[in-house]
């Protein structure tokens, strides 16, 4: 039986606007989208406009021109060895690849100097030019590029090279993995977007506890209170 029928009609009444908006916010009604994709964009936008390293790292591997290494890639499989060969001849290295195995030897300098040319264009969305620099997918020729990479640092590693392997890290983590994952994002600055943040973060607020006091509501109102 319920005990007060104003208390808990009126969280139920509460508890149901609670659901009209959750399927409001998980309707296509924003721009195409629904309320979390679209809100996921915009963060990803407003992120991208203050995630962009590049030009810092730059001034870092400039500093690694005229240092030579000699290292062994293991990729994932040949045809990504063969792909990830042009990376490094762009850069003036030399490769010798067996199977899905690179023997590499350059200058360190400029290996990542190339690599980080190719993660601007794909951080500005010109991905264009990577892919006709290589003649295959850009979002690809990236990856061939975190690979190596990675194989990369492991390698200085254990020949001990540890402030070698510690800027191909860097370039790993501000260059070639923001460019891939902000690639196609159109960055924004949150000064033009502080309205719908702003709201967008109340509302968060609100709604939480709008749910919270419409079970609340509704247990009181059936009966049920907390006691010690």
């Amino acid at each position: 039986m319920i005990a007060n029928k104003k208390e808990f009609y009126g969280g139920f009444g509460m508890l149901i606007g609670f659901f009209v908006i959750l399927i409001i916010v998980f309707s296509p009604v924003f721009k195409g989208q629904n309320g979390l994709d679209y809100l996921d964009s915009l963060y990803n936008s407003i992120s991208k406009g203050s995630a962009y390293y590049i030009p810092k790292v730059n001034k870092e591997t400039d500093k690694f021109i005229g240092n030579s290494i000699s290292v062994t890639l293991n990729m994932k499989d040949e045809a990504q060895a063969k792909q990830a060969t042009s990376l490094f001849m762009k850069g003036g290295a030399l490769v010798n690849a067996s199977g899905a195995q690179l023997k590499v030897s350059g200058d360190l300098g400029k290996i990542l100097e190339n690599c980080l040319a190719d993660a601007d264009y794909m951080y500005v969305n010109d991905g264009e030019k990577v892919k006709g620099k290589y003649g295959y997918d850009e979002r690809q020729a990236l990856y061939n590029w975190y690979t190596a990479l990675k194989s990369m640092d492991k390698d200085l590693k254990a020949q001990k090279k540890f402030k070698e392997a510690k800027v191909v890290a860097m370039v790993i983590k501000k260059a070639v993995e923001c460019s891939y994952n902000y690639y196609k994002i159109e960055p924004q600055k949150i000064s033009d977007r502080y309205g719908i943040v702003i709201f967008s973060l109340i509302f968060y607020v609100l709604y939480t506890l709008w749910y919270g006091f419409a079970i609340m509501f509704m247990f009181e109102g059936w009966g049920m209170k907390l006691g010690h």
